[in-house]
């Protein structure tokens, strides 16, 4: 009788067929590894983490069950070694072409290995002492400046809607757009942002708290402090009208009401891929993000203060950035015209309406 081998994802695999016998050594050899890495990747999955990334995580895993598989040698949880690691590693640079996709599943191990460390299930993590592939970076694709203004465009406009829950929704992906293509935040800095770390004055600025670093902040386009302040009285009043009380500046929503405070990277990312489909755009978090690292390049803002308000070491190259800077052009100062003139527009209106 032949069974067929169900890999980590729990999906059949129709090259792996096997007698049943050996199928159950497979599962008593393996099955508490397995279901360590389900406990792990289901952690990753209730921390918000994107859909992209956890299935992501699950295929580097699977890359190295399979590896597990075709080795010969008895498995359990000590034989965690690095000679264990170093042979996957070899098994990576037969089967792959790509540094970086070596280097992601090599990242991966590490982290689940870490996860194991910290579980107190292993003592060390043996993929630490390897030399991981050297990463290349991927030429920018920013969000084209057109489709930067289509959605600003469409968002003006739905905060003029009559019905009070679009509205807020429509001021809320507002600042969220400002906060991603103004000041380059990524999804997990703005899931958590909290109000009080917004500063409103003649140059409003957003302060970031990273975990290693010392808090630092990022300027912000003029136009945020009257986004931010029509923003705070919609989601204040909403708040008290729903018994509602949480200090992040974003919160998770459906049509009709507020869920919790708080926005999900995933929860950010289900957002951009709406807007995609209905205003059929190339727009994702990190594009719109590339887009705002070319803006400070045209703003001849320097390399260090750049790195710095990115988030990474004084050793990260812009090389990339700087070669593709001719052809990518961005400002933000279409956003308050833009702004200035919808207002402008609705000014007649509103005095006519009272006459």
């Amino acid at each position: 009788m032949y069974g067929v081998l169900v890999l980590f994802l729990g999906k059949p695999c129709k090259n792996y067929l096997i007698r049943g016998a050996a199928f159950s050594m497979l599962e008593d050899k393996f099955g508490h590894f397995f279901e360590l890495e389900r406990k792990f990747v289901s952690k990753l999955d209730k921390e918000g983490l994107s859909r992209n990334t956890v299935k992501n995580y699950k295929t580097d895993l699977d890359c190295f069950n399979k590896f597990l598989r075709a080795s010969q040698s008895p498995f359990d949880l000590n034989n965690l070694t690095t000679d264990l690691a170093q042979k996957y590693n070899d098994f990576l640079n037969q089967k792959l072409n790509s540094d970086n996709s070596k280097r992601r599943r090599i990242q991966t191990l590490r982290i689940f290995l870490d996860f194991l460390v910290g579980q107190s299930i292993i003592l060390t993590n043996p993929v630490r002492n390897l030399q991981s592939s050297p990463k290349f970076l991927d030429i920018p694709r920013p969000t084209p400046f057109s489709d930067i203004k289509t959605l600003w465009t469409y968002l003006l406009e739905e905060k003029e809607s009559s019905d009070e829950m679009i509205k807020l929704l429509a001021q809320r992906n507002q600042i969220i757009l400002l906060l991603i293509f103004g000041a380059g935040l990524k999804v997990s800095d703005l899931s958590h942002l909290k109000e009080k770390q917004i500063f409103i004055d003649a140059s409003p600025r957003v302060m970031l708290t990273p975990f290693k670093r010392e808090p630092y902040t990022i300027p912000l386009p003029p136009i945020f402090a009257s986004i931010f302040l029509e923003y705070g009285e919609s989601l204040s009043n909403f708040k008290k009208k729903s018994g509602l009380t949480f200090d992040e500046l974003l919160f998770n929503a459906n049509p009709y009401q507020i869920i919790s405070g708080g926005l999900s990277p995933r929860g950010l990312e289900l957002i951009f891929e709406e807007f995609r489909k209905k205003l059929v755009l190339q727009l994702t978090p990190k594009s719109l993000r590339q887009a705002c690292i070319f803006k400070w390049l045209a703003q001849n803002k320097k390399d260090n203060i750049i790195k710095e308000w990115m988030g990474v070491s004084s050793a990260y190259s812009l090389k990339l950035y700087k070669d593709h800077a001719t052809n990518n052009l961005y400002s933000d100062q279409f956003l308050e015209e833009m702004y200035l003139n919808l207002k402008r527009r609705r000014t007649p209106t509103i005095s006519t309406n009272l006459l």
